[in-house]
């Protein structure tokens, strides 16, 4: 008989929500038909979600309830996590699916919405419980945010009524500001939901439970241990059909802003008093306010971009950035970015946090590291210099674990020490696949918890940061950017930007 996992002992908590029901604003998409629908399957699949869920697709095309479920089953059966489809509970949930075509501009559409809604309420017993999604572009927003005010769907008179606002929030300080205040104008801060889906990742909120579930941890977590902090995300792949989309965003705002800055956050935070939606995201935001800002000299010595180059990826020939179907030739978009920053407090005073992100990159992997300093080594003065720093590396994605690196000796009557490493993988020890970050992120709307969700001071506080980088950028008068080969780790720059400190990157 095979013997039970230990690890796996109470590894999901029953939480279950409200009936309620989820409004997806273009429901067409590829987000809700990679993400969003496949998670809500798999929430049911696994007992999740009460037998009254249900979910109202929005969007252009005149479908009937029969077309979006006949569709949503095949967005199930090619991207959720869980194959094959169980067709009870496949049955069960499609009862639960229903569609409102129409413009987002349009008044009429909402109150078909409305209309729904109350249907929905009174066949599925939902209670006026309703989660909204915009899985729009931003520049509907304002429509969609105004007319659900309009029609009374954001009140909360009958049940409890949430919006969830994907990324990007905003493009600067100010239009993050401004969307903001278009937001609370129809919602109350409560039942805002700034989604980024970082957050959801078991590994990102398996970092405080290393924290601060580990008294080995917390004494070494401060500047008298740790020389510094390199948090990586890189990614193998280009734009694809992305190009509208990264001309305006770039590296900066597409992955530094929002899920990078939160990866600092949670390594930088103190200790909350309590695990809970209040005293964990104002800790972050003191992390943030903490962080020194940069100088238009202070960007040009600690901020680095450029854009990738032709080259080879997996033994595959693929394009250079400029050469991308939609990018302007004289684009000036950085691909890859690298940053330092510095955080003015007791427990980081000069500890610097560097960050990288890049496409076309060697390889896709996440990874947070933090590199301790070395020790005096008075016991080993003749090999002083062949002694590696420890290591204690967080991996995101791929191959989700922590790695601790330490020195041992070789076995032989030399004195010749190695570095080796400890590993702990999530697949591999817990014997299951990790779900998906979406589905935690909308089961916690659903229940109500905003402690993996950014407010609205978080959010502002990460754009003030990165304002003064970007118009410093747009206005330095450089005309062409550095460049790096497909298939490498940056540009030649990215390493000078490191050993300039006398530090390197991590070989990953």
């Amino acid at each position: 008989m095979d013997q039970p996992n230990p690890l796996r002992a109470g590894l999901r908590i029953a939480r279950t929500p409200e009936a309620c029901t989820v409004v997806i604003f273009g429901a067409t998409g590829d987000l809700t038909a990679r993400k969003l629908l496949p998670a809500l399957y798999n929430l049911a699949r696994e007992g999740m979600v009460p037998a009254g869920f249900s979910l109202l697709g929005v969007g252009r095309r005149p479908w009937s309830d029969d077309d979006f479920r006949a569709e949503m089953r095949k967005s199930a059966e090619q991207f959720s996590r869980v194959q094959p489809i169980n067709e009870e509970v496949w049955q069960t949930f499609a009862e639960g699916l229903f569609w409102v075509g129409g413009e987002f501009g349009d008044l009429n559409t909402y109150e078909q919405i409305a209309s729904r809604l109350e249907q929905i309420d009174q066949q599925r017993s939902t209670g006026g419980n309703r989660l909204f999604y915009l899985a729009i572009p931003p520049s509907w927003f304002d429509d969609a945010i105004s007319n659900l005010q309009k029609v009374k769907l954001t009140e909360q008179s009958h049940g409890w009524s949430r919006i969830i606002v994907e990324k990007p929030f905003g493009h600067d300080y100010k239009s993050a500001q401004e969307l903001n205040d278009l937001v609370s104008r129809a919602f109350d801060e409560s039942q805002v939901y700034r989604i980024d889906h970082y957050l959801g990742k078991e590994t990102v909120q398996n970092l405080l439970v290393a924290r601060f579930a580990n008294a080995i941890f917390e004494p070494i977590w401060n500047r008298n241990y740790i020389d510094h902090v390199q948090i990586t995300v890189a990614e193998s792949l280009g734009i694809g059909s992305r190009a509208g989309f990264y001309e305006e965003a770039g590296a900066l705002r597409d992955m530094i802003t929002n899920h990078m800055m939160q990866l600092l956050t949670l390594t930088a935070m103190e200790p909350p008093v309590e695990f809970n939606e209040h005293e964990v995201r104002s800790e972050k935001v003191k992390v943030l306010h903490a962080i020194r800002p940069m100088s238009a000299n202070d960007v040009d010595q600690n901020a680095l971009r450029a854009q990738y180059d032709q080259g080879t990826i997996n033994g595959d020939e693929v394009p250079g950035y400029l050469a991308e179907k939609g990018v302007n030739p004289a684009s000036r978009t950085p691909t890859f970015v690298a940053l330092k920053f510095e955080i003015d407090n007791w427990r980081w005073a000069g500890v610097p946090f560097y960050l990288r992100t890049g496409k076309r990159l060697a390889k896709r992997v996440t990874e947070i590291a933090i590199q301790f300093k070395k020790p005096p080594l008075l016991l080993f003065p003749e090999i002083r210099d062949e002694i590696e720093s420890n290591v204690l590396a967080l991996r995101i994605q791929p191959n989700e674990g922590i790695t601790l690196k330490f020195s041992a000796k070789q076995p032989g009557q030399r004195m010749i020490i190695h570095p080796v490493n400890m590993d702990f993988r999530y697949g591999s020890s817990f014997g299951v696949a990790a779900p998906e970050a979406y589905e935690r992120l909308l089961l916690d709307a659903m229940l109500g918890d905003p402690t993996l969700f950014t407010r609205r001071d978080e959010v502002e506080a990460q754009w003030a940061l990165m304002t003064p980088i970007l118009e410093r950028w747009e206005n330095d008068g450089v005309e062409h950017l550095p460049h790096y080969e497909a298939g490498t780790w940056g540009p030649d720059e990215s390493d000078q930007f490191m050993q300039r400190d006398g530090r390197e990157w991590r070989k990953l």
